[in-house]
């Protein structure tokens, strides 16, 4: 191997460095936890901005139109309607900083902090004096735009849609294609809004098995995780124009010499 060539090896070891297993592993100490805190089914809450779709159903369908107003095709939002056909689409209900929304026949109802079953109830137990004793309706509530993102050092970062409506953390970082090697595991941050506006950062450890029973395992609609770099990734950023450029110039002056020991020797 010439001059050069070892030259260059050497600084790609350099900046590659190691990486200790310990350090990329999730969930090391499983053996050592008690999960019986985590046997419990989670439920998101309607937040102040969700976009909820709301459809009402009866044996008698004349019962439960003035619930369920449809929407022009001109005035509705594909990605977030319910189409019920010929290009129709059932009304959204934007959810107001102050929880609430407006709904046909009620008025203004009360639903930030409500679970999903908890709203259905809400507007199935107000709908009822409207209706026949016969009738049974059946309520339906969905978040039309549930949504996490996922930045920094992972293989796929941007902004998922949540179809189910529960996502834990290491079900957004799969989708974001998992963290790379370059990621902290020990150091994941994540950013999260309340029902009040305000935000908190959040720092987590995936490394730790305790990250199972932690509170922030399961997402909340709009949060946004962040994958900080390690050292070494930070280290390879800085290698710019000014850095290509040092290394040029070495190059040459081993090449000049190499040349000057070959003339003189």
């Amino acid at each position: 191997m010439n001059i050069r060539g070892a030259l260059a090896v050497t600084l790609s070891m350099l900046l590659i460095g190691c990486t200790s297993p310990k350090k990329v592993a999730y969930i090391q100490n499983s053996d050592t936890i008690d999960l019986e805190n985590s046997a419990y089914l989670y439920d998101a809450r309607i937040m102040p901005k969700d976009v909820l779709t709301i459809t009402v159903n009866t044996i008698n369908p004349e019962a439960s139109e003035p619930f369920n107003i449809v929407v022009p095709p001109s005035l509705s939002n594909r990605a977030a309607s319910q189409t019920i056909g010929s290009g129709r689409a059932l009304q959204t209900y934007l959810v107001g900083n102050d929880g609430t929304i407006s709904f046909p026949v009620l008025g203004t109802l009360k639903v930030g902090g409500l679970t999903k079953v908890e709203c259905e109830k809400l507007i199935h137990d107000g709908i009822l004096p409207y209706m026949n004793a016969s009738e049974n309706p059946i309520v339906t509530v969905r978040m039309a735009n549930y949504k996490i993102s996922v930045l920094g050092e992972v293989a796929r970062p941007g902004m998922f849609t949540v179809s189910n409506e529960k996502i834990n953390i290491f079900e957004a970082l799969a989708q974001a294609g998992d963290l790379t090697v370059y990621g902290v595991r020990s150091r994941v941050k994540l950013i999260r809004e309340n029902d009040k506006g305000k935000k908190k950062i959040y720092v987590l450890n995936l490394n730790d098995a305790n990250i199972i029973n932690s509170p922030y395992y399961y997402l909340q609609q709009n949060d946004i995780l962040y994958v900080e770099p390690n050292k070494v990734k930070a280290r390879n950023s800085s290698v710019g124009q000014t850095t290509s450029i040092m290394l040029t110039s070495i190059s040459i002056l081993i090449s000049v010499a190499s040349l000057l020991y070959n003339i003189l020797k």
